[in-house]
């Protein structure tokens, strides 16, 4: 019986070894997809950025009169979102340690961090007092700001597809965590561009 539960101990070791070793050698392409296809997302949101500070330049006034931009909820949004990328690494941390748990524990806070900038987000639309045909900035502040807050609530969709697939047993482990990596790289991605926006958006017209 002792021989017998050696020897099974030892052909597990030995699978785990060899799937490590094959991970290793054969890194996953769906990663090189997705860096990829966030390439693509950002040229599209450097184009943005560029209309929107020629249009900055050439204007007289910015913002134009009747568009005052308040900083006390996007800065709270800022917060949570840029912390929330700390968070989501600390998921990555823990199933590179085989703690699926511990993975599962942090990608819900990040996801109900991700909730929290999108709720800030719609109330900051609700009380900013102009809408998306005002004038030429407050177009680009609702393009902006809602083309990453659709980004936002892809990512959040992501991490909460990890988090369900994540209750069968032995979807991810210290081996096979592609799908965790991706969502991480994506949420870092949304955060990066979420500083260049609200440095743009926010800071910049008002100082």
């Amino acid at each position: 019986m002792q021989d017998s539960s050696l020897n099974t101990s030892t052909s597990f070791d030995r699978a785990a070894l060899e799937e490590t070793v094959s991970h290793a050698e054969h890194p996953d392409l769906r990663v090189f997809g997705l860096l990829t296809f966030l390439a693509s997302e950002s040229l599209m949101f450097g184009g943005f950025f560029a209309t929107y500070l020629i249009l900055r330049g050439a204007a007289i006034v910015w913002p134009p009169e009747g568009t005052e931009v308040e900083l006390l909820v996007p800065s709270i949004n800022t917060i949570v979102l840029v912390s929330s990328s700390f968070v989501i690494h600390l998921g990555d941390t823990a199933i590179k340690k085989n703690n699926v748990a511990g993975m599962r524990l942090w990608y819900a806070v990040t996801a109900l961090m991700g909730a929290i900038f999108l709720a800030g987000q719609v109330y900051e639309y609700l009380t900013l007092g102009y809408g998306l045909t005002t004038n030429i900035f407050a177009n680009c502040f609702y393009l902006m700001t809602g083309f990453h807050g659709l980004h936002v609530f892809v990512g959040l969709l992501l991490i909460l597809g990890v988090l369900w697939r994540s209750r069968r047993v032995g979807h991810y482990s210290v081996t096979k965590h592609t799908g965790i990596e991706m969502a991480e790289i994506y949420w870092h991605f949304v955060d990066i561009i979420w500083i260049v926006l609200f440095t743009l958006l926010y800071v910049l017209t008002l100082f």
